[in-house]
């Protein structure tokens, strides 16, 4: 039985988000940042690029990517605060037609570097996600926070900048929310490694030592060397706001796609880079019992541009549905590159649904 937020609809189930009083943390994060002085934030921002500028370099900070609403519009915000960005993409595991243009619109304002790993290492990687914690995007979320670091690190670049604090956005352990800064505990707990480290995958011998470098975070020595740390933009300008985002980034080029990436997506702007991404959202349903229809709408509802019940209806008629494409790429196209048959996934799909929350498999959109 799923019990939601009397709020959002995010439920109970999903994992490390409090609830006190039947509202998850997600909502209440978002009614204790009307309260805080977001003028004193950007001027703490400010002061805080200031402090790490050094003359003569080339950029005073990098900009983690994947060239998507939040990548274009935090370049484009420290770009008007006077900073020089250098965008890094940790490039992803199937890369969609519109993830290429939208990583290429980025180039128009900032100096752009891709990392792109072996792509046979990476979907062994991706294989071995799906089997062994249910998370085909497994190695992409690792990556998303150690190779902006890494390079940063590698160049002696001072500052990195994400996107929000997703406990902020999506919801927590109570606490969490207020974090300002990225720091090397807050990524071991939960900068997506699910209980996965890089070395179990050498041990499994999916990889080799030298394959899982740069899927391994910077020391406390090198980061300290470096003079290098992270921060969440979206804790210095706020209120965070997908849709002002996506409407920023898409005046400046960005392509969506209309009406969804995927019949079990709401928005149309968010998650189009990644072919993978309709089977990992589906793994999150069956594991959790929410899908990314329902995380989606959950923020609308919190930033005021849906009702709860309006809600409900969206989340009901797509949460959990498998597309068979997702942004222009057919499930047998991602199951071709994982070298999985529709047989096997339908296993693994069973191995991990949470069989509490669904009577039979195959029930409602479970299979």
């Amino acid at each position: 039985m799923i019990t939601r937020c009397t709020r959002c609809l995010i439920p109970d189930t999903r994992p490390d988000t409090a609830f006190a009083g039947g509202v998850c943390s997600a909502c209440l994060t978002h009614d204790a940042q009307k309260s805080i002085d977001w003028a004193a934030r950007y001027s703490e921002l400010v002061a805080l690029l200031d402090s790490r500028r050094r003359p003569g370099a080339e950029f005073d900070c990098v900009v983690a990517s994947s060239g998507g609403k939040d990548s274009i519009a935090q370049v484009l915000s420290l770009i008007d605060i006077g900073a020089h960005p250098l965008v890094v993409t940790a490039t992803t595991c199937m890369l969609t037609p519109t993830g290429r243009y939208n990583i290429d619109v980025l180039k128009r304002y900032a100096s752009t570097l891709e990392v792109t790993p072996n792509q046979q290492v990476r979907a062994r990687l991706n294989c071995f996600g799906l089997e062994v914690v249910g998370d085909v995007s497994w190695p992409e979320h690792v990556a998303i926070f150690t190779t902006p670091m890494r390079v940063a690190v590698a160049m002696g670049i001072p500052l990195v900048f994400y996107g929000e604090n997703p406990q902020a956005q999506y919801g927590g352990p109570l606490g969490t929310q207020d974090a300002k800064q990225m720091t090397r505990r807050w990524v071991s707990e939960f900068g997506g490694f699910l209980g996965l480290r890089p070395s179990d995958a050498v041990a499994a011998g999916v990889a080799t030592a030298r394959d899982m470098l740069e899927y391994a975070f910077p020391s406390d020595e090198a980061l300290a060397h470096a003079g290098t740390e992270a921060h969440f933009l979206g804790q210095y300008l706020g209120p965070w706001d997908s849709r002002a985002n996506a409407a920023r980034a898409i005046k400046a080029g960005m392509h969506t796609i209309h009406p969804s990436p995927s019949v079990a997506n709401w928005w149309g702007f968010e998650n189009l880079d990644n072919a993978m991404t309709g089977l990992h959202d589906h793994m999150m349903y069956l594991k959790y019992g929410y899908g990314r229809a329902c995380a989606q709408v959950s923020v609308d509802i919190r930033n005021g541009y849906l009702n709860r019940d309006a809600g409900l209806r969206i989340v009901t008629e797509r949460d959990g549905i498998l597309p068979e494409n997702y942004a222009g790429v057919s499930l047998d196209s991602v199951l071709e590159r994982l070298d999985v048959t529709r047989e096997e996934l339908k296993a693994i799909f069973n191995r991990f649904t949470n069989h509490s929350l669904f009577s039979l498999y195959g029930d409602s959109h479970a299979g």
